[in-house]
């Protein structure tokens, strides 16, 4: 890229860097020298012509002056439009080209150049429209100022072997200039589709940070809130209390910062793709949840049907933080209230955890702030895990969190996973209906 900035002025301005619109270094030089030799051979040409000396077109050595000063006029409008030849006047410099090209000579070399031009610039199709007109002005032009000895035939085959070279080494010049193009469009392309790849992984990776801490703090935080709270609305509570309430705040303020001292940690440190991460509580580390729960008054009733060793470590992991959310929101948005928490299963047909508490008469809340994207998280787990979420008001009055993962069966059977987990899904879900 460095040498591509170095030398751009070598490049023409339809691949130069900057806007196209723009003449580039290259491009004045190359109009230079289309000039210069253009319309030098015009003056050269009329000079010799004028004054009868005919040492350099001997061929034409019976051409009338009037003839030769209408060669020049001709060749000085074609001289001059070499200048314009790459914007919007290149199509009627070409049209003017193929109509005098039938009688001049003195603009000849400058006809070449237009009709190289077309080539670059247009597409195919003009450029063969303009080609040929250029062989079948070509082809009068012999009749109309024939050379001193030389045929007829002659005269149109070297004609027409000028302008097929002309107009096959225009299409190649426009060939490599589409091509460079495409390759840049190409690696620009690639380096936006980096940049979103990268942006994108940016943004997993901080909804991926949101999610742990929201999991890991927001349980250990509203125990907080809800002691504190025990101390607001009592005080004349008596010192005993007072210094048991304190040491379960300080407990759970420290377990908080420790929660949040192995995230951070996790989070910063690389790990194997797949690999579960760490600080991972699983599905034996349920009672511990349920038992900090009941500490704040909450009627919890775990009722865990399934061996937790015999669930592998990422689906217990994903349902335990399905049933800390649970808790969690019981404490938020129904104080008081008996939960209920069932985790059963079995290997084949999957996972399912349900977490049921009465729907608040009242709507009463404990005032505990949260971000409202618990649930939305737990949803994103459970789909990246495989499995299903719902939640919701029941006919039943209950406020129900239900969700499915999958317990692959061991050894795995090609037939009877794929009917078992359909039937397991279907359970859920006529339970959670």
């Amino acid at each position: 890229m460095a040498k591509l900035q170095e030398y751009s002025w070598l490049l023409p301005s339809s691949i130069e860097t900057s806007a196209a619109s723009r003449r580039s270094t290259r491009d004045w030089i190359v109009d230079a020298i289309c000039f210069l030799i253009g319309y030098g051979f015009c003056l050269v040409l009329t000079y010799d012509l004028l004054n009868a000396d005919f040492s350099f077109a001997p061929e034409w050595s019976d051409t009338p002056p009037w003839l030769a000063w209408i060669d020049l006029a001709v060749g000085t409008v074609i001289g001059a439009g070499l200048w314009f030849r790459r914007g919007r006047l290149l199509i009627p410099l070409a049209v003017f080209c193929a109509v005098v090209s039938i009688f001049t000579v003195a603009g000849a070399i400058s006809g070449l150049i237009v009709l190289f031009s077309v080539a670059v610039h247009r597409r195919f199709g003009v450029l063969a429209a303009f080609a040929v007109a250029a062989l079948a002005a070509n082809a009068i032009f012999p009749l109309i100022r024939p050379e001193n000895d030389r045929a007829y035939g002659e005269t149109m085959g070297w004609g027409t072997a000028m302008i097929i070279i002309v107009c096959l080494w225009g299409m190649v010049i426009r060939s490599r200039r589409q091509l460079v193009l495409s390759l840049r469009d190409r690696a620009e392309r690639a380096e936006s589709e980096q940049q979103l790849r990268v942006a994108q992984a940016r943004s997993v990776e901080r909804n991926r940070i949101a999610r742990e801490m929201h999991d890991v703090l927001a349980h250990r935080i509203s125990l907080l809130s809800l002691h504190a709270g025990a101390l607001e609305i009592k005080p004349d509570a008596t010192p005993e209390e007072v210094t048991k309430a304190a040491g379960v705040i300080r407990a759970s303020a420290h377990q908080a910062l420790q929660d949040l001292r192995e995230v951070i940690g996790v989070l910063r440190a690389d790990r194997v793709e797949g690999a579960p991460e760490p600080p991972q509580p699983t599905l034996d580390a349920l009672p511990a949840l349920a038992d900090e729960s009941r500490a704040t008054g909450a009627k919890v009733t775990l009722d865990v049907g399934i061996e937790p060793s015999a669930v592998p470590d990422g689906t217990g992991r994903t349902a335990y933080r399905i049933v800390q959310e649970g808790l969690t929101n019981a404490r938020k948005h129904a104080a008081g209230t008996a939960v209920r928490v069932s985790v059963a299963g079995s290997a084949g047909k999957g996972l399912v955890i349900d977490v049921r508490n009465p729907w608040p008469i009242g709507g009463r809340t404990t005032g505990i702030p949260g971000t409202g994207t618990g649930l939305i998280g737990l949803t994103e787990r459970a789909l990246l895990a495989g499995g299903r979420l719902s939640h919701g008001r029941t006919p039943q009055n209950e406020f129900a969190l239900t969700a499915w993962l999958p317990w692959p069966a061991e050894p795995p059977e090609p037939a009877e996973p794929a009917e078992t987990d359909q039937r397991g899904a279907t359970s859920v879900w006529a339970g959670a209906a």
